[in-house]
């Protein structure tokens, strides 16, 4: 009898699949009538990805995305936007009976209340930070190997763009609960805004909904935090994966590389695969910490009241450089036409960012201005053959790295008992100094790098082993470089400097003569044959016909 059900299950269960097997055939056919459903597949899924680990960032990013869009989805459903006070009577014992609002009660509830609240709302933040820090790490990866010119510009801008909306978005979920700290940080951000010549007043009372504290700041925010930004970085996510997969992935120079192709693994089932294994990784880890890493503990903080402030406040580390330059920055204003313009707030705090922001979208047209190079790239620099950009990447760094530190400057001279004043003038002095040695330094390290290598190519590697001649002399053995190491050391796209043009030439064609004479004039020369020097052109060459470059070595 048992066997008989048995035989009765298998064929039902066959029947089952067939006619899932068969609908599936048919809804293939009938969306492959309407869609060139078939070729995208088949150029998608056979899409070569080259293996390598920087190459994992910007998946990194996008996994902590998908965990910032599934625990935010969980903690909507249980935070109340509202500004409105009422007496808290929930289960946090310390707080109970403390007019608190709507928003800050709601939090503590998540925290305290919901089964695996706390665990989703730390995983939340813990996932913000993950998420900013990656795209910023893979815009850094970018900018390092030239992975930003041509054809991948507009690439370029739509991930400067995803960083810039990754801070915003950031700040938004870290003002939403209302508790003392994030009451700081938006006493900060009035003021910044206050300070916008001529308009700040109107648009910080439109923002807020009055005067700060104001009554409406919280459930604007959290329109921004949940719909209007998420909305725009899944649209840029979306355009910008499209665009990898258009304009073909970088890859590292090796035997077989070329301008021209990709070398790699396939889309399926190798690289899916893998990318599957990582989305779990960063999951797991993300969980990991959600769960015993605590952070932004707001039942420690207490409810934002207007006249507190919480020692030792510090903002989320990506936007720890605004407070750092608003620290650093002396106390200057001017009264104009009746007008008090805050030079001590606009300049470190509407300027500076916004010239940092116009530097990162237009350096890719700066660079290629100076190099008058047209060419498709698709093979990646290593960063020691650049060593002005290498070097003002790591100026860069080192700036951020000064303002960071400033903006704990407290922090600091209590924990070491220093002058706050001390440090403070330390860290101006910093501001400026600093990048330019770290500037200075990196560039001679580059060069350092390339003599060292010239050498390799010149005499070969050390064997480790020493023999003593006849007549008492020491000497080392070396040995030939393998081909593939060889291959990497040659292999390389450094553009020579423009030709400087006659005293009469216009100020704009001299200027980017000479930045195009800083920016390459200082080079080491590889000693490469004639031979080896043509197929090095050959692997490097246009992929597009009719496209120009300057000249190379």
């Amino acid at each position: 009898m048992k066997e008989c059900d048995a035989g009765v299950l298998r064929r039902r269960g066959a029947r089952i699949e067939a006619r899932a097997r068969q609908t599936a055939f048919r809804t293939y056919v009938a969306a492959d009538r309407r869609a060139p459903v078939s070729e995208l597949a088949g150029q998608v899924l056979r899409k070569a990805f080259p293996d390598h680990w920087s190459f994992l960032l910007g998946e990194i990013a996008l996994y902590s995305f998908a965990v910032l869009v599934l625990t935010g989805s969980f903690l909507t459903l249980f935070f109340d936007p509202s500004m409105a006070e009422v007496p808290y009577q929930g289960s946090y014992g310390p707080l109970r009976g403390l007019l608190v609002s709507k928003a800050y009660e709601s939090t503590l509830d998540l925290s305290f209340g919901v089964r695996g609240g706390l665990l989703m709302r730390q995983m939340h933040h813990w996932a913000a930070l993950v998420f900013v820090a990656a795209v910023g790490v893979h815009l850094l990866r970018i900018f390092f190997t030239g992975a930003f010119r041509r054809p991948r510009e507009i690439n370029w801008c739509v991930g400067v763009t995803l960083f810039l909306l990754a801070l915003l978005e950031g700040f938004c979920g870290y003002s939403l609960p209302d508790d003392l700290l994030s009451g700081t940080g938006l006493r900060t951000a009035n003021s910044i805004v206050q300070s916008v010549p001529v308009v700040g007043t109107y648009l910080a009372y439109f923002a807020w909904g009055g005067p700060f504290p104001g009554t409406a700041i919280v459930r604007r925010l959290y329109i921004v935090h949940v719909l209007f930004v998420p909305g725009l970085l899944i649209a840029l996510i979306a355009l910008h994966l499209i665009l990898v997969v258009y304009l073909k992935h970088t890859q590292w120079s090796a035997p077989g590389r070329t301008n021209r192709n990709v070398v790699g693994q396939p889309m399926f089932p190798a690289f899916v695969g893998k990318s599957a294994g990582l989305s779990l990784v960063v999951f797991g880890v993300l969980a990991v910490l959600g769960g015993l890493a605590q952070i932004n503990p707001i039942w420690a903080f207490g409810p934002y009241v207007p006249d507190q402030v919480s020692t030792d406040a510090q903002p989320d580390w990506y936007v720890g450089f605004l407070e750092g330059a608003l620290r650093l920055m002396p106390g200057v204003e001017w009264n104009v036409a009746g007008h008090t313009v805050m030079w001590n707030v606009v300049l470190p705090a509407v300027v500076l960012p916004g010239l940092l922001f116009l530097v990162l979208y237009g350096y890719p047209f700066f660079e290629r201005w100076i190099t008058g190079d047209l060419v498709e790239h698709h093979l990646c620099d290593r960063p020691r053959d650049r060593p002005v950009r290498t070097g003002l990447g790591v100026a860069a760094v080192v700036w951020y790295a000064v303002l960071l530190l400033a903006g704990g400057n407290d922090v600091i001279a209590t924990t070491f008992q220093v002058s706050v004043n001390g440090l403070t003038w330390i860290f101006r002095a910093a501001f400026f100094l600093a990048p330019v040695l770290a500037f200075l330094l990196t560039r001679r390290v580059c060069l350092a790098l390339q003599r060292h290598e010239r050498e390799l190519l010149e005499e070969g590697e050390e064997t480790g082993e020493v023999f003593q001649a006849l007549p008492g002399g020491m000497s080392e053995t070396r040995r030939g470089l393998e081909a593939r190491l060889r291959h990497r050391l040659l292999v390389r796209e450094i553009p020579l400097p423009l030709e400087r043009p006659g005293p009469g030439a216009p100020l704009r064609q001299r200027l980017r003569a000479a930045l195009s004479t800083w920016y390459y004039g200082e080079r080491v020369e590889v000693p490469a044959t004639a031979e080896e020097r043509l197929q090095i052109t050959g692997r490097t060459a246009d992929p597009v016909a009719g496209g120009t470059s300057p000249a190379k070595e």
